[in-house]
């Protein structure tokens, strides 16, 4: 296992009841799939607001950042980073803005 630092945006803070940074327990290998799989363990109150219930995929307005890098569009199940996966940076969740 691997304790995995991840930040929320602040809606998501707010019905999870939590600070904006929480620290997973995430099995190996660490990638977006396990670690969004810990975080709606913990927080059952967040299935469905990051990723579709049934079909598991990301929401159209969330955009997910590794080592300051934009993941988003990566393979789920692709590892990722070694500083994430260590705890050093954190996995980031953002809300994404539209409009014009």
């Amino acid at each position: 296992m691997h304790s995995v630092r991840v930040t929320l945006p602040y809606h998501l803070c707010m019905l999870a009841g939590t600070d904006d940074e929480v620290v997973l327990e995430v099995k190996s290998p660490v990638c977006q799939t396990t670690i969004l799989d810990a975080l709606e363990s913990r927080f059952p109150m967040l299935r469905g607001t990051v990723r579709d219930h049934v079909a598991l995929k990301r929401r159209a307005k969330v955009r997910f950042f590794a080592n300051e890098e934009d993941v988003t569009h990566d393979p789920p199940d692709q590892p990722l980073p070694e500083v994430i996966a260590s705890g050093e940076k954190p996995f980031m969740i953002i809300g994404a803005i539209s409009g014009g």
